[in-house]
C-alpha cells in the first residue's frame, strides 16, 4: 500500500518545507548564477566573401574540391593581430556566391566567427580530412575514443559562434572517400553498440565565456554541440534541425545527434532556442552545476534530458518556459548502476508538452533505450544513482503517456515534489513507482496502489488543481 499522509489546512510552502522540499528555495538556487542577457553581434574586423554558390542547401559536386579552409582558418589565426579581442570574422556573400567550404577549424581566443543572413558553411565530405591519425575516422572502432576531429573545436577563452546563416554538418551526405554517409556509419554500429568515429559540429572545452547566437546548425554528423570543463556558456537563439529532410526509404535516419551536451562545467544558459534533432534534444552530462534552460520550444528528439552518466553529480538546474511537441521524453533523469551519482537541486516549471510517450522520467533503469524501460535491468556497479529535490510544478501535457518516479534502492530513494502538473487522460496503469518520496499538490496523476508499492510514500495536500494554460505555446518550428 502506498503511504498517503493528508496534510489538510497547511499552506503549500508549508507542506513543500514540512517534506524537506523548499520550492522557494530551490527556485533561487536552481540557476546560472551569472547575470546573462541577450548577446550582442560585434563589429567585424575582417571579411571573407563567398566564392562558392550553394544550389539550394547543397554543393555541386565540382565545388567540393574548392575548400576555404585555409582561408577561413588563416583568418582566425592572424586574428591577434588585426583585432580587437571580442571582435568578428564575417563570412559574407560575394557576388552571386553564398557558400564556404571547410574541412575541421578551431577558434583562437577572443574570436567571434560570424556567419551572415544567407550564407551557409558547408563542413567537409571527406572523412579523412578529419583524421585524427591516419584512417581513424568515418570507420568503426575496436574501443570507444576520439578517432575524429570536430568541425569546429574550441579550446580558448571567450569566443562566440554568430550570424543568422547556417553551419551544415551534411551527417546525411555520402563520404566522398568512403562511399557512405556519417549516419549510414552510426546506423551500422547499432545493433552490437559497436564503437565508430564520426565528428561532432562544435565541440568546446576549456572555453570559458563561449557563446552561441543566433546561428543555425544543420545535419551534424554526431552532437551538434558538446560543451566541458567550461564555467559560462551561453547559447540564445539558436536553431538546431536536425534532419533537415526526412530520409527517403532506405536512407539512414540520424543517430547520435543530440542538439546541445554540457558536461563537467558551470553556469550555462540555454535560452529562447528551437531544437529539433535525432536524439536529446539538451542533455546534461556528469559534472553540470549552476545552468539555465529559458523558454525553449523542443520537437523531435528524446526531451530535456540528464545523463546517462551521472557520477560527478550534477546540481542546482532550472529549466523554466519550456514547449516540447512530439519528443519520445518530457523531462528525463536517466542513468544506472554502472554510471550513476547524485542528481539534486532540479526544477523544472511552466512546461506544455504534447505527443510525448513518456512525460516524466525519473530513471535508476538506463539501458540504451530511446526511452526509459519500467523496470530494474539488474544491472551490476556501485555508482548508484541517487535523485535529490526535484521540482515539477506547473506542468501540462495535453496527451496522455506514462510517468516513471524511481530510485534504486531503499537507501537512494528519489524524492520529487509535483505541483500543478497535469497530463490530461492519464490512468493508474500508465504510472510507474519504485523507492520514491513524492509530495504532490494540486496534480492530477493517480498516486494509488497499483501492485502493492510498500516502498512508495506519497504526501498528498488537498488542493484544487489549476492546470497551466498552453494556449498559443505550440509553434512551428523556426
Amino acid at each position: 500500500m502506498i503511504s498517503i499522509k493528508k496534510m489538510c489546512g497547511q499552506s503549500a510552502t508549508r507542506l513543500l518545507v514540512a517534506c524537506g522540499v523548499a520550492g522557494m528555495a530551490s527556485v533561487a538556487w536552481a540557476q546560472d548564477t551569472r547575470v546573462v542577457t541577450e548577446p550582442k553581434i560585434p563589429v567585424a574586423c575582417a571579411k571573407l566573401e563567398a566564392k562558392i554558390a550553394a544550389v539550394g542547401d547543397a554543393l555541386k559536386e565540382a565545388d567540393e574540391a574548392n575548400s576555404d579552409t585555409a582561408r577561413i582558418q588563416g583568418a582566425i589565426n592572424n586574428f591577434a593581430a588585426r583585432c580587437k579581442p571580442g571582435m568578428a570574422i564575417e563570412l559574407a556573400a560575394g557576388k552571386g556566391s553564398n557558400a564556404f567550404l571547410s574541412g575541421p577549424l578551431e577558434l583562437r581566443e577572443g574570436v567571434t566567427l560570424l556567419v551572415d543572413r544567407g550564407v551557409t558553411l558547408f563542413a567537409s565530405r571527406r572523412a579523412s580530412d578529419y583524421d585524427v591519425a591516419a584512417g581513424s575516422c568515418g570507420v568503426l572502432m575496436q574501443a570507444k575514443g576520439r578517432g575524429c576531429k570536430s568541425f569546429i573545436t574550441i579550446r580558448a577563452k571567450n569566443t562566440a559562434i554568430m550570424g543568422d546563416g547556417v553551419i551544415d554538418g551534411r551527417g546525411g551526405a555520402k563520404l566522398l572517400d568512403k562511399g557512405y554517409s556519417w549516419w549510414a556509419l552510426a546506423v551500422k554500429a547499432e545493433p552490437k553498440n559497436t564503437p565508430y568515429s564520426d565528428p561532432r559540429l562544435i565541440d568546446a572545452a576549456q572555453a570559458d565565456g563561449f557563446v552561441m547566437y543566433r546561428i543555425t546548425l544543420h545535419d551534424a554528423p554526431n552532437f551538434h554541440v558538446g560543451v566541458s570543463q567550461t564555467n559560462g556558456f551561453t547559447a540564445w537563439g539558436v536553431h538546431l534541425k536536425t534532419p533537415v529532410h526526412e530520409p527517403g526509404p532506405g536512407d539512414p535516419r540520424p543517430r547520435n545527434t543530440d542538439g546541445i551536451d554540457p558536461g563537467s562545467s558551470s553556469n550555462i544558459t540555454i535560452a529562447h532556442s528551437w531544437i529539433d534533432n535525432g536524439d536529446d534534444n539538451i542533455a546534461i552530462k556528469t559534472g553540470v552545476t549552476h545552468m539555465s534552460v529559458l523558454d525553449n520550444h523542443f520537437y523531435s528528439g528524446h526531451g530535456m534530458s540528464i545523463g546517462s552518466e551521472t557520477y560527478t553529480g550534477d546540481s542546482f538546474l532550472l529549466v523554466d518556459g519550456l514547449t516540447e511537441d512530439h519528443t519520445t521524453s518530457g523531462i528525463r533523469i536517466k542513468s544506472n548502476v554502472t554510471r550513476g551519482g547524485l542528481v539534486h537541486d532540479m526544477v523544472y516549471k511552466n512546461i506544455c508538452m504534447r505527443d510525448i510517450q513518456v512525460p516524466i522520467a525519473i530513471s535508476p533503469y538506463y539501458n540504451e533505450g530511446t526511452i526509459d524501460q519500467f523496470f530494474d535491468p539488474g544491472f551490476k556497479g556501485d555508482r548508484i544513482p541517487d535523485y535529490k529535490s526535484i521540482t515539477i510544478e506547473n506542468v501540462t501535457d495535453l496527451t496522455p503517456g506514462d510517468v516513471l518516479i524511481a530510485g534504486n534502492d531503499e537507501s537512494h530513494r528519489t524524492e520529487v515534489t509535483l505541483a500543478n502538473v497535469t497530463i490530461r487522460g492519464i490512468t493508474s496503469d500508465k504510472v510507474h513507482l519504485k523507492f520514491a518520496n513524492i509530495v504532490t499538490v494540486g496534480s492530477n496523476i493517480p498516486l494509488e496502489p497499483t501492485g502493492g508499492n510498500k516502498d512508495v510514500k506519497v504526501a498528498l495536500m488537498d488542493a484544487k488543481a489549476k492546470p497551466y494554460s498552453c494556449d498559443g505555446k505550440f509553434l512551428p518550428m523556426r
